[in-house]
């Protein structure tokens, strides 16, 4: 840079077309002696030389002579016998930096009543403080541009939303928030990102003095995914089932077709249409022997449709009480004659009670059984006696 006119290295100040900026460094590294340095009441002068801050001046004005200022000792310009000194200046403001605009996308979460994946977005409002100048000058020149605005601010915003994901998220994520409905979390939700923000700024010297306007919202294609979720979820509940919602779809459908008229409806649209709309309002073959699951629910909008399982089975009627035994009724017994005596006994008996005779015989040859009366063995045709001289 050129040398500066006499009159403007007498005084050293931020001029007033920078009273917007946050930082302001004074473009000549050539300080005179005994020059007069200004520094507003809500604004900070940070000398540094050689990457480190040797000295910080507050509000007033300041003759630049080392007796009255050690620290200018550091940085003397020998070269010009003592004269002048050697650094930068930048005039840091201290007040409030308000309207401050950020927003941006915060994650992709899953809404635990629909299972969609949606993506969430913050907008809102700021205002920032420079609470130690050193710092902000020390570690934030090597990060970003200090004396752009734009640059600064932007910074914070990455800090700001980054806060701002990690209070949402976390919320979302343990199931004590929805995401339908989150509006009404604003207030916790700027007390929480403001505080993680300005933790991590604390390093930087500055500070979110306030957070508003804070609008937590969905992507648009989210949106409208989940309100037509809600919307076919409501109208199958006053459908009576998602099942008659289809057919009551298809079937206004088909009438708006018909409704056309013309060369539209041919005698194969009609057909087809009539035909889609029997087996549609014929009843299931059959009823599954499991109940559906229940449908989840929206925030807002009560529990969702969750179709009718199959009728209970009736209960059992209760056994009438058994009515009084009644002494069984004699039953008639077979009775047989015996070979013998001619006695009758009880079929099924083996000797006749009369005279001791068995009432059954084996035979001979092949020892078959055989009834008393038998005279020839049904198996092999032997005589069941010899036969007589």
């Amino acid at each position: 840079m050129g040398i500066l006119n006499e009159a403007r290295r007498e005084f050293i100040a931020a001029p007033d077309n920078s009273k917007h900026q946050i930082v302001f460094k004074w473009p000549d590294r050539n300080i005179r002696k005994f020059a007069r340095v200004i520094v507003e009441p809500d604004a900070a002068a940070v000398f540094i030389n050689q990457g480190q801050v040797k000295g910080l001046l507050g509000p007033g004005q300041h003759t630049l002579d080392a007796s009255e200022l050690p620290f200018l000792g550091l940085f003397v310009d020998w070269a010009t016998n003592s004269n002048a000194f050697q650094a930068e200046i930048f005039f840091v403001g201290a007040r409030e930096f308000p309207n401050l605009r950020f927003g941006g996308r915060l994650d992709e979460v899953q809404d635990p009543n629909t299972g969609l994946i949606v993506t969430l977005r913050s907008f809102g409002e700021y205002a920032i403080r420079v609470t130690d100048p050193a710092k902000l000058i020390l570690n934030l020149v090597g990060t970003v541009d200090v004396t752009n605005n734009d640059a600064v601010t932007a910074w914070v915003t990455q800090q700001l939303l980054k806060a701002t994901r990690t209070t949402v998220t976390t919320q979302l994520m343990s199931g004590a928030w929805q995401i339908l409905g989150l509006s009404m979390h604003s207030p916790e939700i700027e007390v929480g990102a403001r505080d993680g923000a300005n933790t991590e700024l604390a390093d930087y010297g500055i500070a979110i003095t306030r957070l508003g306007n804070l609008d937590i919202n969905l992507d648009d294609d989210d949106n409208a995914r989940l309100k037509k979720l809600a919307g076919d979820t409501a109208y199958s509940r006053l459908a009576g089932g998602f099942l008659q919602a289809a057919q009551a779809e298809a079937l206004q459908g088909a009438g708006e077709g018909m409704a056309q008229g013309g060369a539209a409806v041919t005698p194969m649209f009609l057909g087809a249409g009539f035909g889609m709309a029997n087996q549609m309002m014929q009843a299931p073959a059959q009823t599954p022997p499991y109940p559906p699951p229940p449908a989840p629910g929206f925030a807002g909008g009560g529990a969702g449709f969750a179709p009718p399982g199959p009728p209970a089975a009736p209960a059992p009627a209760a056994a009438p009480a058994p009515a009084p035994a009644e002494p069984p009724a004699a039953t008639a017994v077979a009775m047989t004659a015996c070979a013998n005596c001619d006695h009758q006994v009880r079929v099924g008996a083996k000797f006749c009670d009369s005279c001791g005779n068995p009432m059954a015989k084996h035979c001979t040859n092949c020892n078959a059984s055989l009834s008393a009366s038998s005279k020839f063995c049904a198996e092999c045709g032997t005589p069941t006696a010899p036969p007589q001289a």
